[in-house]
């Protein structure tokens, strides 16, 4: 198979989904591997690794798109890339669908088979393609929720962990997952007085017996959620509904009785969002203030740290992107369990029910 890996040009998205130890892989098991020139600068590296390890450079993206078999990406393909996508071309990558009506309809278009990252699940329903970059984007949410509640940067002026004789800063995490998790250490550890609410009270239970003492766990409904935010000095969302839009947690009613210059990091928003007022946003421009209350709301938090981001995503996808290449997508949609259900689209029907529901698009299983 012929395995394409172009440039990301989504703003700010320094990583790149193949490492020169992937490609020497792919040749190893007779495959031919198409990279566009500089596509792994930005983490460290150099067209002359990926040549080393075997793989062809070429110029231009449409090369890549073009020649390629596989894509396989980091990020959802944008405009300027549609015109490149072929019939039945196999795409690898972060799709968020349920986030845009646009890029489902486009990419139903296009007739590609769309495998998607974030919603290939384990039959123990985890979702190891979205784990390692959850872990990355929970700990990012605390650095830049402490940055942004710099007066500077139009925040309460408030330091994240306090000193002797000052009150340290108050976090609500909503969601528990693996987002919130790490979003709980990081908080926890720069002793930030963390609450964090979710619907599972087992979870609650097991972060009860991690976590340091500062770290509060309480169940999620409407009344907890409005009181921990109203206390909130930052907020962060983690919810995640697999593969659907994510739910709406605050609504612009609660957001404008926050304090001012308390910050919203919205995690979620690469599912649509969990805030009303959440809007994506670059890292060029990350932060917006709707009553006072400053939103960080960037759609691929860990593009900014692709040293570290590149090498913990491929070591999770690379295993599937073999498993694919050497025997079609087919094959494993049918014999394997995450494979399957990584499948969002083929053939110009949406086989994921999560997005078909969510744009009121027909639906066909696939078989």
């Amino acid at each position: 198979m012929v395995i394409g890996v172009p440039r990301e040009i989504k703003n700010n998205e320094c990583r790149v989904s193949l490492l020169p130890v992937g490609v020497e892989a792919l040749v190893r098991a007779g495959h031919h591997v198409i990279i566009e020139q500089n596509a792994g600068l930005a983490s460290g590296i150099s067209d002359v690794d990926y040549q080393t390890a075997g793989a062809e450079i070429v110029d231009l993206p449409q090369d890549v798109f073009s020649q390629a078999q596989m894509i396989v990406k980091i990020k959802e393909p944008l405009p300027a890339e549609y015109k490149f996508l072929k019939k039945d071309q196999i795409v690898f990558t972060y799709f968020h669908f349920a986030a845009s009506r646009e890029l489902t309809e486009a990419m139903l278009g296009t007739k590609i088979t769309a495998l998607a990252y974030e919603t290939l699940q384990t039959e123990e329903g985890e979702l190891p393609c979205l784990t390692p970059m959850s872990e990355v984007a929970g700990r990012m949410a605390v650095h830049e929720g402490a940055k942004y509640l710099e007066e500077p940067m139009h925040g309460r002026g408030i330091l994240l962990a306090g000193v002797p004789g000052v009150y340290p800063a108050e976090v609500a995490v909503i969601g528990a997952g693996v987002v919130g998790s790490n979003a709980c250490k990081m908080a926890a550890g720069l002793g930030a007085n963390v609450t964090v609410l979710d619907i599972n009270l087992n979870r609650l239970r097991y972060l009860e017996e991690i976590m340091p003492p500062n770290v509060h766990t309480l169940m999620s409904n409407s009344h907890n959620i409005r009181e921990a935010v109203l206390k909130a000095d930052l907020v962060i969302s983690s919810v995640l509904i697999r593969g659907a839009k994510s739910p709406c947690i605050i609504d612009r009613k609660l957001v404008s009785q926050m304090k001012k210059g308390a910050v919203i990091v919205d995690v979620a928003i690469d599912q649509g969002g969990s805030v009303e007022t959440s809007q994506p946003t670059t890292h060029d421009n990350p932060v917006y203030v709707v009553d006072g209350v400053v939103h960080y709301c960037v759609t691929n938090m860990p593009g900014a740290v692709a040293r570290t981001s590149t090498y913990a995503l491929t070591n999770a996808t690379f295993p599937y992107i073999l498993k694919i290449a050497n025997d079609g997508y087919k094959k494993w949609a049918r014999e394997s369990h995450e494979i399957r259900t990584a499948l969002n689209m083929t053939e110009g029907h949406l086989t994921i029910k999560e997005v078909a529901e969510t744009f009121d698009i027909p639906y066909k299983k696939f078989a």
